[in-house]
């Protein structure tokens, strides 16, 4: 069974029993509240009475008896009532399998841990305060729009998050400022309007693993990232900004005036699924406009995917969905293809990219070579035209670019402890006053440093390997220490093991702007083809995520690590968690000036206008071997916020579309209630996968049939630029294939009106081996003379 049958358990629900009858976790449950019978008042009661009926109520298991105390006062953790109807609450497996066989309950999910996944960064997505006709003047910088960051909290008292200057409240803002530990409800301001932490399905996991919390059970951050991400949105400006020096500047969000509502549900050790459908749903009630969600998993059909249910609820309401396109995985995400997660159709999927900033350090070989890498190390450097010994003590043979080796790390055994610098493998009598490469994986990078420093090295070196590739990252490392790509790292892996005494030093730079090429697809963004469904592009676009400044809290220090002493007001950071908050942002620009646009409208005004030329007007690279990007590394392509505002064509879609497109999908009435909450017939005139009314298109060939490779996709268009306007058709083919557009002309005479068109496929029956794949790319812009509206085209033969 693969790990999505291994994680959900559907209608025709069948727990094992096989690690004990009594054995107890959180569970959640999907309930048909329309089943309620009418002696209960509400579906609290009639929850509960439910799960006091159970036969196998009695739990007599001493290994429980920590779980029973917990819940010794309550029937749930959570109730859910807006986006999702059930309950999740920690009951045995036999309890669970007996619940499953009402005919009330539609399915059960067990719940799981996911993981959480700036001064420059407006200025290079040509975002300008000074231009009066600019995305920011026009939306009043976000200030009607509220956006709901789901992730660790927030340092409140950050100045990133001040109300001078700002109006009131919105109105429409239905939500609470929640008192918790080291968190007051006076915290909260006409800026940061919410915040609500959820933390039961957390604490019932912790008690099962007998861990001790450390965590604030409030909204108050202490790990960074949330405060990191909700200031990326919508941090207010804030001069003299940078980390160490680095990156200086006057820092912004991206909608500075946007008000910031925080649902804490990352804690320590992950992110439960049972508090992540809590929070959206409190959202939804509170009147979030947009939730940012910078927390990965693994793809899986959307009807077992809580994230995905929880998202189509709030897509009912209006509301706009961004999230990372990461995907946790050993460790790793990118650049392996099919990686993307969060990829249901109403989900706007976030990948990453650089921008034209970077942070030079070199490895300088005393043979006189020069290997440039990225740092954020500000300390005492290494003596002055002093070479010291250079060592290595992974495999050197073991790395290598081996697509054999899925998302491997050489060895794993004890050459790779060694290798990666894991903690207590090395000898410090070699290590002491040496430079030490440390292969990436097991801990963190700057960890890597601090285990080395601890040994008495003169500096480290972080070694990207398969499959890393050719994009880095800075690290504000303890000691002398840089991180290099791939096939640098492997060339001084060479010269270690070839000279007689390898010996080199390093030097480190200022901040560098104006960085060429740029943007570069980030090596760690996850890739598509969607693995659910591979019509639907995913990611959708991408935005900055490399290198990313931005608030942080106080009392943690820049590589939160315990033995870093050092506290900084901002904190650089790269991810599609960093990628995510921008596209966030720029929602809530656009939704400033565009109130009245659907969720789909304004996702499609940022894909059909996105770019897929760098600066030059060279194709954007992918930072993974510094080969041209497709459109499963950054789907329509890099954002472009003053396109956006003025798209001139968009593709919208309704709730029902998304429901006809599930329909199409094969989907079970019994699966599509999971989902959409109601009873959902499928009409006969069920829309196919390939023609939900995407702004990307995409289509499957399988070759191991006889037929003829031919196919027609459809798509309607909305008018939103002002009067009448006439667009015709340009079309670029993928190889082995030819388009044709009917009509290749259409012409509108007011603003609103919808036109329909046609794009018939004829591709070329292709070679491709049992098991595989090949993907080639096209595209076809609409042009009025003033706007460009382009879809990207993927197309896909396989053999299966």
């Amino acid at each position: 069974m693969g790990p999505i049958g291994a994680l959900f358990f559907s209608i025709s629900l069948f727990i094992s029993l096989a690690n004990g009858e009594t054995k107890t976790q959180t569970y959640i449950f999907r309930v048909r509240n329309n089943l309620k019978p009418s002696a209960f008042s509400d579906v609290e009661h009639w929850y509960s009475s439910t799960i006091k009926s159970l036969k196998s109520s009695s739990v007599t298991s001493k290994e429980n008896s920590i779980n029973t105390q917990f819940a010794k006062d309550r029937d749930f953790l959570h109730i859910y009532k807006t986006v999702f109807h059930g309950f999740s609450a920690v009951l045995t497996t036999r309890q669970a399998q007996e619940l499953s066989r009402r005919p009330e309950v539609l399915g059960v999910f067990p719940d799981r841990v996911r993981q959480i996944q700036t001064t420059r960064s407006p200025h290079f997505l040509g975002l300008r305060s000074n231009n009066p006709t600019g995305l920011l003047t026009e939306s009043d910088f976000g200030s009607n729009v509220i956006i709901g960051i789901m992730d660790t909290g927030i340092w409140p008292e950050h100045r990133s998050f001040h109300d001078n200057d700002i109006g009131p409240i919105p109105t429409h803002w239905k939500g609470e400022c929640t008192e918790g530990e080291k968190f007051s409800s006076n915290l909260c301001n006409k800026k940061l309007i919410g915040a609500r932490y959820f933390v039961d399905g957390y604490e019932a996991s912790k008690r099962f693993g007998g861990n001790q919390s450390t965590d604030i059970k409030s909204a108050r951050d202490t790990e960074g990232h949330g405060t990191h991400t909700a200031s990326t949105a919508a941090g207010r400006l804030v001069g003299n900004a940078s980390l160490l020096g680095f990156a200086s500047g006057a820092a912004a969000g991206i909608a500075p005036k946007a008000r910031v509502a925080v649902y804490k549900i990352c804690w320590k050790l992950g992110c439960l699924e049972s508090d992540i459908l809590a929070a959206f749903d409190k959202a939804a009630e509170d009147g979030v406009d947009i939730i940012s969600l910078s927390v990965g998993g693994s793809p899986m059909p959307y009807y077992m995917d809580p994230i995905a249910i929880g998202s189509f609820g709030a897509t009912e309401r209006g509301i706009l969905i961004s999230a990372s396109a990461v995907y946790i995985y050993a460790g790793n995400d990118g650049p392996e293809e099919g990686s993307v997660t969060n990829i249901a159709p109403w989900i706007t999927s976030v990948g990453a990219s650089t921008i034209d900033r970077k942070f030079q350090a070199d490895l300088v070989l005393e043979d006189g070579r020069v290997i440039t890498g990225a740092s954020l190390y500000r300390g005492d450097s290494l003596p002055e035209k002093t070479f010291l010994p250079i060592v290595y003590f992974g495999n050197r043979s073991a790395v290598r670019r081996d697509k054999s080796m899925p998302y491997s790390f050489p060895g794993q055994g004890k050459t790779f402890m060694e290798g990666a610098c894991m903690p207590n493998t090395l000898n410090p009598k070699l290590v002491h006053g040496k430079i030490v490469v440390c292969d990436r994986g097991g801990i963190s990078r700057a960890g890597k440093g601090s285990v080395v420093k601890k040994l008495g090295a003169a500096g480290v070196i972080v070694a990207n390997i398969f499959p890393t590739g050719e994009g880095i990252v800075a690290d504000a490392h303890l000691l002398p220490g840089l991180s290099l790509t791939e096939s640098a790292a492997n060339t001084v892996k060479d010269y270690i093991r070839t000279s007689q005494n390898p010996r080199a030093t390093m030097v480190f730079h200022e901040t560098q702007i104006g960085v060429k090429p740029a943007p570069v697809i980030a090596s760690f963004s996850s890739r598509g083809p969607n693995a659910v469904s591979p019509y639907i592009v995913k990611p959708d676009l991408v935005a900055p995520g490399v290198n990313i400044l931005a608030a942080w809290p106080k009392e943690l220090s820049p590589t939160e690590l315990t033995e870093d002493l050092r506290r900084t007001e901002f904190n650089i950071l790269s991810g599609t968690s960093m990628s995510c908050p921008h596209v966030s942002g720029l929602m809530a620009l656009l939704k400033g000036v565009h109130p009245d646009w659907s969720p789909a409208m304004i996702r499609s005004s940022l894909m059909t206008t996105s770019y897929m030329q760098d600066q030059d007007g060279k194709p954007l690279l992918d930072e993974e071997a510094y080969s041209e990007s497709t459109m499963w590394s950054m789907g329509a392509g890099h954002v472009d916020p003053e396109r956006a505002v003025d798209p001139g064509l968009v593709y919208d879609l309704t709730v029902d579309d998304y429901v006809s497109f599930l329909c199409g999908s094969g989907y079970s009435s019994k699966k599509l209630m999971l989902i959409t909450r109601k009873p959902v017939k499928c009409s006969e005139k069920t829309r196919e996968q390939w023609n939900l009314n995407y702004p990307v298109l995409a289509f499957v060939f399988n070759v191991s049939g006889t037929s003829k490779l031919d196919a027609v996709v459809s798509r309607t268009v909305t008018h939103v630029g002002n009067g009448a306007s006439s667009y015709t058709v340009s079309v670029s083919n993928p190889k082995h294939a030819i388009l044709t557009v009917d009509p290749p002309r259409m012409d509108f005479k007011e603003k609103g009106e919808k036109q329909s068109y046609a794009v018939r496929i004829v591709a070329e029956r292709v070679s491709v081996q049992k098991g595989n794949r090949v993907s080639e790319f096209g595209r076809l812009t609409w042009t009025d003379g003033k706007h460009r509206v382009t879809t990207p085209i993927g197309l896909i033969w396989e053999n299966p």
